[in-house]
């Protein structure tokens, strides 16, 4: 009797359990993707933004998110974990010549051929790629180094945006002759010292089209090119002008941004992932800044030196590839824009095509777009084109921009670094 209970038991379990499958549905097993992404408060918040909007759509994959540090130790993280086929089957990384030393053709997923890819720009194409293999998408839009300046100020005393060196440095003059401090710089951060040059080399490259493929070969060399040479020089020409803030030994990043926006200074050379600083922490002093290309010494060609951002890479050790680059293509979709512009907002033109900016962006970023339109002019930053960058170069910015050491000295000191960063690096030429 008591088998039977038993057993009448069970049957009434399993009719009850399979009436609530029907009416619920069949169970879907979920797929668990991972990832690996730098800890930095922008990729964190943006990368779980992505994560959130693909899991809605996809609800039988869910991404697991794990973080590393950024720097040097988040390097070797990457590096390591990609050497032992222990990498996730996503990764957040940056673009240009560091992606060049994970050796993408032998470690990441080629994504050239998926349809997604169509999506994304080819100036992005153009930093994360081998030859004709491509290897990711972008997570934010490109950015751009330049020179940051004061509305009012420009407005104050009827400046017009320079087309030339010559031109900006009469402005500098100018702004002096008023009473105000004409450039902000901030060797207290010494790598913010590093614009001048950095920033400066759409104009080199128009000088010389193929610096990068001859700097990468070890034939061409800063202190023999006397347009790349000419990069250190601003530097000299700046200070000599006595025009920078007083405390420009130690002013830091942060200062730099503060005095911007107060019309303490009237021009900072930056990049433009400065603007969301300035969004969060001036939102309503935002409209007073501007911004405008390095200028060169042709205003026939004056343009903008471009930064790529990171982007998503798949390894070739991955799991789940199929997953992988299905969260990939949301990515490289609008629906992916829509989460950066809702969670970190706009700073710079979409990579993404189809991906359209609000009607209404900050002025600083509409200042960028015309270098972005058809027929306007930009091209990628040296470490974008070439994966030599020494890392002394931020201690020389910092003496030439103090008067303490000459620009072809700088040069020369920094063609040796690169010479050492080359060789380790196992390029030939050098």
């Amino acid at each position: 009797m008591l088998k039977t209970h038993r057993r009448h038991a069970l049957i009434g379990f399993a009719a009850g359990l399979l009436t609530m499958m029907v009416l619920s549905g069949p169970v879907m097993a979920k797929s668990t993707v991972t990832m690996l992404i730098d800890n930095g408060p922008n990729t964190v918040a943006l990368a779980e933004a992505l994560v959130k909007a693909f899991e809605l759509k996809n609800p039988d994959i869910t991404i697991d998110i794990e973080t590393r540090p950024g720097g040097g130790e988040g390097d070797n993280i990457v590096k390591t974990r990609l050497a032992t086929g222990q990498m996730t089957d996503i990764f957040y990384y940056n673009s240009g010549s560091l992606l060049q030393a994970l050796a993408p053709q032998q470690t990441l997923m080629d994504l050239s051929q998926e349809p997604f890819m169509a999506n994304v720009s080819d100036s992005f194409k153009q930093v994360v790629s081998v030859g004709d293999a491509v290897f990711g998408v972008p997570i934010s839009p490109a950015e751009a180094g330049g020179i940051f300046y004061n509305r009012d100020i420009y407005a104050e005393l009827g400046l017009v945006v320079p087309k030339t060196w010559a031109e900006f440095m009469a402005n500098n003059e100018k702004i002096k002759a008023a009473g105000k401090t004409a450039l902000i710089q901030t060797y207290g951060d010494p790598w913010t010292s590093q614009l001048f040059v950095l920033a400066d080399f759409f104009n080199v490259q128009k000088a010389v089209p193929d610096f990068a493929t001859q700097f990468t070969a070890g034939v061409a060399k800063f202190a023999k090119t006397p347009a790349a040479t000419q990069s250190f020089e601003r530097l000299k020409q700046v200070h000599d002008a006595n025009i920078m803030n007083e405390d420009f030994g130690a002013a830091t990043y942060n200062d730099g941004l503060r005095m911007l926006v107060n019309g303490e200074g009237a021009h900072y050379p930056m990049l433009t992932f400065a603007i969301p600083a300035l969004s969060d922490n001036y939102p309503e002093l935002l409209d007073k800044v501007g911004f405008f290309a390095q200028p060169g010494d042709d205003a026939a060609n004056n343009g903008l030196t471009t930064w790529m951002p990171g982007g998503f890479y798949i390894p070739q050790t991955s799991a789940n590839p199929d997953l992988a680059k299905q969260f990939m293509a949301f990515v490289a979709s609008t629906d992916g824009c829509k989460v950066l512009e809702d969670t970190v907002g706009i700073n710079g033109p979409f990579l993404i095509k189809g991906c359209e900016l609000p009607e209404k962006v900050a002025p600083v970023v509409a200042d960028l777009l015309p270098y972005f339109a058809e027929g306007g002019q930009n091209a990628p930053a040296l470490e974008f084109l070439s994966p030599v960058k020494g890392p002394i170069l931020e201690q020389l910015t910092v003496e030439v921009g103090s008067g303490i050491r000459e620009p072809a000295d700088a040069a020369a000191r920094y063609d040796e670094d690169a010479r050492k960063q080359a060789q380790q690096l196992g390029l030939p030429g050098w």
